[in-house]
């Protein structure tokens, strides 16, 4: 079991390339179901049937986990069943059939385009001293609105990723897919500010081309990000208490609402699948809902 779970964290780590994140995840599942598995009196992986990984589940669900995390460990146990059979460590896929449990998806918290433009704009009051700090705030805050990016997508960014003549940035995604993502003048600007007067009074010794530096001149990490945006957010009247993701969610959804097609969307984010992206038309379709509501006589 021990040289299995070795072997598979490999597997993951380099041939499918996952993040450190990914990979400690799935394995944190997997090493669950294995040591469900020795309790049952299983010393192999070759022993493990659909029995065993229901009774897995089985036992989770009486621990109270979510149905959420009930999902996604027995993705994890499907993952797993799998790789074990195309290594030739087991007949079948005995995890084939195994159903999930399904999700409630909720409609993520959003702003309204007004509440975003004060976002924007407490970060830029924020920093009228024109500190380095003040001024990197406001190009991530920019960039992350204008172009629906994942914080670790923004950390990762270096200098040559943003093409300023083209108005794009190559942004290493989910699965280390690259995509180009446009961002309009606003974010532009900001950034043309924050590279020119802020990252030179920033840079320290060890920053190599990262794009958004710390307060200390390396590069910057998600907390601190984070950080910022709920900072910047709280001092916007009557705006959902959002990070990062939210900005994300914020974007797509304005991106729909202002005619953009179903499948761009799906292309800017990086979505592997189009059911994701779709989740963003349930939230314009309820603001449209209530729209609706408030305005025609007859609703």
């Amino acid at each position: 079991m021990t040289r299995a779970l070795a072997d598979y964290e490999r597997h993951l780590a380099v041939e499918r390339d996952l993040s450190p994140h990914t990979v400690r995840a799935y394995l944190t599942d997997v090493a669950g179901l294995l040591e469900h598995a020795r309790r049952l009196g299983q010393t192999d992986p070759a022993q493990l049937d659909l029995r065993t990984l229901r009774s897995w589940l089985a036992k989770q669900q009486t621990l109270g986990r979510s149905r959420s995390t009930m999902s996604r460990r027995a993705t994890a146990a499907r993952v797993f069943t799998s790789w074990l059979q195309r290594s030739g460590r087991a007949a079948t896929d005995v995890g084939a059939t195994l159903a999930s449990a399904k999700t409630h998806r909720t409609l993520p918290p959003v702003l309204r385009v007004d509440e975003a433009s004060g976002l924007v704009q407490a970060a830029v009051q924020a920093a009228d001293d024109g500190s380095p700090v003040g001024v990197r705030d406001i190009a991530m805050i920019e960039l992350l609105y204008a172009t629906g990016i994942r914080v670790g997508e923004l950390v990762g960014l270096d200098v040559d990723d943003v093409d300023r003549d083209r108005g794009v940035v190559r942004v290493l995604g989910k699965g280390r897919k690259e995509r180009s993502v446009p961002f309009g003048r606003p974010a532009a600007r900001a950034l043309e500010v924050w590279l020119r007067e802020g990252r030179p009074a920033l840079l320290a010794d060890g920053a190599g081309g990262a794009l958004f530096l710390g307060a200390r001149g390396r590069r910057i990490d998600q907390r601190a990000v984070r950080t910022v945006v709920h900072r910047r957010i709280a001092e916007v009247p009557g705006a959902p208490d959002i990070g990062p993701h939210g900005l994300r969610h914020t974007a797509a959804t304005h991106l729909l609402e202002g005619g953009a097609d179903l499948r761009s969307v799906q292309e800017l984010l990086g979505h592997a699948s189009l059911a994701t992206t779709q989740l963003y038309t349930h939230v314009s379709t309820d603001r449209l809902r209530r729209a609706y509501r408030q305005a025609h006589p007859r609703a």
